[in-house]
C-alpha cells in the first residue's frame, strides 16, 4: 500500500520541513494492523519526493476480525486485498505520520505552511468502490488535474469480482495541508470500507478534516454517508452541522458575533437575563423533573435549572460541537460534585432530524432558535420537536420583529442579526404556534418578555405549549 507525494516547488526538499519528516531518515511507526514507514526515493532541489509505504499483516487482520463494523466478508480470509489497495488503513497512516501538517504548522518554515506549492499525488493501487467516474466528482471539485487507468484483476482471484481498483495521479497547487485533509477524508469514503468501528467520535473527524471545503462540496451528503459507514443518524448529524456551517468557516466566531450583535441591540433592557428567567418560570411553573434545552449555547439556561432541585435531569443540545465544549466550561463540569453532575448531561445533536435521545422529556425550552432556521426548513424542526420527541410542555422564545423600530440605531426592515432568516410580528408567531398545537395536539398560550409598548408590544415573545392528554 503506497502513497507518494512530490513537488517541484524550488528548493523542492521543503517538503520534509512541511511533512516534518527528515529527507535523509527513515521513518517508522508500528500501527495495529502491521508497520508504516515513511522514506524520500528522491529528494533534490529540483524535486522530491516522500512516499508513505504501510506493510499491513494479514493473519493480524483475520484474526483480530479487525474489519470494517466488526465485519468479517474478505477479512475472513487470509488472502484478501486489504495489504495492497490504498484504504482507511493509509488514512491512520496518514493522520499517525502528518498530523502536523494536516494542522497547517511548520515549525521551522512557517511560512511555507501557508504558501500554495505545485504537488504531484500518486495512489498505485487505490479502491474506488463506483469508478473512475465517482472518483472524478469527488476529486475534480477540489481543483485537481486528474490521471486514472482501471486495473485489471488477476485471474488467479475470480471471486473478487469485477475490478474497482484505480491507479491514479493527482495534480494540484495548494496548500499541503489541504490535499491531506482531501487525502484523509476521502481514501476511505472511495472504498466505501473502515477497518474500524465508526462511532459518534467519527463525526468530529469528518468536521475538523472537512473544515472549509467539504461544507461546499456537491457530494457531501454521499461523502459524508460513506465517511460514517451509511450510519443514518451519525449521517443526519454531521449534515446538519455542515449545513450550519455553509458560508462561516469558523463556528466559534459565529457564536461570539451572533452573541455581541444581539447584546449590543438589546443591552439597555437587559432582554437576554429578562428572557432567561421567563423561560425558567414558565419551566418551573409546568412541574417537570426532567427537561432539555435545545439549542442550549453556552449553557445560561442550564445554569438556572441547575441551581432548582426540582430539575432532576438537566439535559443541553446543540449543533455546533465547540459551543458544546465552552458550555462545560461555562457550566464547570470538571468542578462538579457528583450528585449535581449526575443531574446534567450535553449531547451533540441537531434539530431537523428525529433523534431518539431527545424524546422522554417533561418539558423543553427553545430560546431564540428558530428566527435562525431557514423558514422551509421549520416543519422538519416542527417534527423534530413536536412529533418525535414530544415533552408534555414547550417553551419557544423569538424576537417580535415590530419592537425593532424602537431600537435606537436600527435602519428599517433591519434585524437585530444577521444570521437571522426571518424575525415574526406577534400575530406571525400566534399563527404558526397555534397551528402547530392544534396538528399535534398541544394548546399553546403566550406571554410578552421585557417591557411592553402599547402599539409595538414587549421585545420578545414567548410561546408555552401543553400536550394534550
Amino acid at each position: 500500500m503506497i502513497l507518494e507525494i512530490s513537488t517541484t516547488h524550488v528548493p523542492a526538499t521543503d517538503l520534509g520541513y512541511l511533512l516534518h519528516k527528515n529527507p535523509d531518515r527513515i521513518h517508522t511507526a508500528e500501527m495495529t494492523f502491521g508497520e508504516a514507514k515513511v522514506f524520500f526515493p528522491e529528494a533534490s532541489p529540483e524535486r522530491c519526493t516522500a512516499e508513505l509505504m504501510i506493510e499491513v499483516d494479514p493473519v493480524k487482520l483475520v484474526r483480530g476480525r479487525s474489519g470494517p463494523s466488526g465485519e468479517g466478508g474478505l477479512l475472513e480470509q487470509y488472502v484478501n486485498d486489504r495489504p495492497y489497495v490504498a484504504s482507511s488503513f493509509l488514512s491512520s497512516a496518514i493522520g499517525e505520520f502528518f498530523s502536523t501538517a494536516m494542522g497547517g504548522r511548520s515549525k521551522e518554515r512557517p511560512e511555507l505552511a501557508a504558501m500554495p506549492i505545485p504537488l504531484a499525488i500518486r495512489i498505485p493501487v487505490l479502491a474506488c468502490r463506483g469508478g473512475e467516474s465517482l472518483f472524478r466528482r469527488f476529486f475534480e471539485p477540489l481543483g485537481y488535474e486528474i490521471e486514472a487507468k482501471g486495473i485489471e484483476l488477476d485471474e488467479t482471484f475470480p471471486d473478487w469480482g469485477a475490478s474497482h481498483y484505480l491507479d491514479v495521479t493527482l495534480r494540484i497547487t495548494a496548500l499541503i495541508k489541504d490535499v491531506l485533509a482531501h487525502l484523509y477524508v476521502l481514501i476511505p469514503v472511495l472504498d466505501n470500507n473502515k477497518h474500524y468501528w465508526v462511532g459518534e467520535d467519527e463525526v468530529q473527524k469528518l468536521l475538523r478534516r472537512g473544515k472549509g471545503w467539504l461544507e461546499s462540496h456537491p457530494e457531501k451528503e454521499l461523502i459524508s454517508k460513506r465517511y460514517l459507514a451509511h450510519q443514518r443518524n451519525l449521517t443526519r448529524l454531521a449534515l446538519a452541522h455542515l449545513s450550519e456551517a455553509e458560508g462561516d468557516p469558523d463556528p466559534d466566531a459565529q457564536v461570539e458575533e451572533k452573541n455581541a450583535e444581539e447584546e449590543k441591540v438589546e443591552r439597555k433592557l437587559s432582554l437576554h437575563e429578562q428572557r432567561l428567567s421567563t423561560v425558567f418560570a414558565a419551566l418551573k411553573a409546568s412541574g417537570a423533573h426532567r427537561v432539555i434545552d435545545l439549542g442550549c449555547g453556552e449553557g445560561k439556561l442550564l445554569t438556572l435549572l441547575l441551581k432548582d432541585k426540582q430539575f432532576t435531569e438537566i439535559v443541553g443540545v446543540d449543533v455546533v460541537f465547540s459551543v458544546l465544549e465552552r458550555a462545560k466550561s461555562w457550566l464547570r463540569l470538571d468542578r462538579l460534585p457528583s450528585k449535581q453532575l449526575k443531574r446534567i448531561k450535553l449531547i451533540h445533536g441537531s434539530l431537523m432530524y428525529r433523534d431518539n435521545r431527545l424524546a422522554g422529556y417533561d418539558a423543553a425550552a427553545v430560546v431564540e432558535v428558530i428566527e435562525h432556521l431557514d423558514e422551509p426548513r421549520l416543519a422538519s424542526f416542527e417534527r423534530t420537536v413536536f412529533e418525535f420527541a414530544r415533552p408534555g410542555t414547550v417553551v419557544i422564545t423569538t424576537p417580535n420583529q415590530e419592537y425593532n423600530a424602537l431600537f435606537e440605531g436600527m435602519a428599517e426592515g433591519a434585524m437585530r442579526h444577521r444570521d437571522h432568516r426571518f424575525e415574526w410580528t406577534r400575530a406571525q408567531f400566534q399563527d404558526w404556534a397555534n397551528g402547530v398545537a392544534e396538528k399535534h395536539g398541544y394548546t399553546v398560550r403566550f406571554a410578552p418578555i421585557g417591557p411592553e409598548d402599547a402599539e409595538k408590544g414587549a421585545p420578545s415573545q414567548m410561546g408555552v405549549f401543553t400536550r394534550g392528554a
